[in-house]
């Protein structure tokens, strides 16, 4: 028997997923750099919490943030609807916002774990050089943290494809705009259609299978270059 699936779901979270980790990945690297260089530990420990906090939080908690700043009648949503025509929940736009906010702290945290493991010894020479500070950071201390911090992107990358809670909130399970993956799931079994679930559920299966595999097998390649 031929079960009729609905793909949209798909094209919705690889499209949300895609664009998430290009955002994250940039905004996780570059916070992790510059909390690492806080002189203040204070200041560090606040910081670092702040960022970390969407991680423990349950999704919908930080859904219900979301939408308090991002709703169609909330100061940022009624914002950008006014003065741009964009409107922010409901859309796919909180597909993104949702995924990166809960996939975010993964990436900072796996981006300052690999910056602050980089031998500080190194970091000095380059600055005794004469070389500013964002040159250390691109030629020096982002190429040796680079393995940890692909890594580390590819957990993101899974994580925002997964994301439930703060997506339902913010963007709402609408069909063909933003109804991803994991809401197609929901969905699904809500309507009693376990035929099309299990569809669903397999190909969430595949794809994270996929980027952990492929994720055990850049480490180990990293690993076989640094023992050569």
């Amino acid at each position: 028997m031929i079960v009729a699936v609905d793909l949209s779901p798909l094209w919705i979270s690889l499209q949300t997923a895609a664009v998430t980790i290009v955002i994250v990945f940039f905004l996780g690297v570059l916070s992790a750099w510059r909390v690492e260089r806080l002189r203040s530990e204070n200041v560090k420990i606040f910081i670092d919490g702040l960022f970390t906090l969407p991680m423990v939080l349950p999704p919908t908690v930080a859904g219900f943030f979301l939408l308090v700043f991002f709703g169609n009648n909330r100061l940022i949503g009624k914002f950008f609807l006014e003065y741009f025509g964009i409107q922010i929940a409901f859309s796919w736009i909180a597909t993104v916002l949702a995924a990166a906010v809960i996939a975010f702290p993964l990436m900072y945290r796996s981006a300052r774990g690999a910056l602050a493991q980089v031998d500080k010894g190194i970091l000095e020479a380059a600055r005794s050089l004469g070389m500013t500070e964002w040159r250390v950071f691109w030629r020096i201390h982002l190429p040796n943290a680079l393995p940890g911090i692909i890594a580390g992107g590819l957990l993101a990358f899974a994580h925002g494809l997964g994301e439930f809670g703060a997506t339902a909130m913010l963007a709402g399970n609408i069909a063909g705009k933003t109804r991803t993956l994991p809401l197609a799931v929901y969905s699904a079994v809500a309507a009693g259609d376990w035929n099309s679930a299990a569809i669903y559920v397999l190909v969430i299966v595949v794809i994270c299978l996929v980027v952990v595999i492929g994720l055990n097998v850049y480490q180990y390649r990293v690993k076989k270059q640094q023992e050569s």
